[in-house]
């Protein structure tokens, strides 16, 4: 569900995509991945965010 994965709300980043229960837009995983670092090296980077948020997001529809 992208309710698990995504959270879009006025009162967090001022309505930016976040990672669920987090305050990291999704957008940055976007950019990690565009300047060629890696999963694993965004979600070092960003602890809060969790292995399986990011998987499911990148899972082929």
């Amino acid at each position: 569900m992208i309710a698990d994965i995504i959270t879009i709300s006025k009162e967090i980043q001022s309505g930016t995509p976040v990672f669920a229960s987090t305050r990291v837009p999704v957008k940055n995983l976007f950019d990690y991945l565009r300047g060629g670092d890696t999963v694993e090296e965004f979600l070092h980077d960003f602890p809060s965010v969790k292995k399986e948020q990011v998987d499911k997001l990148l899972e082929p529809a």
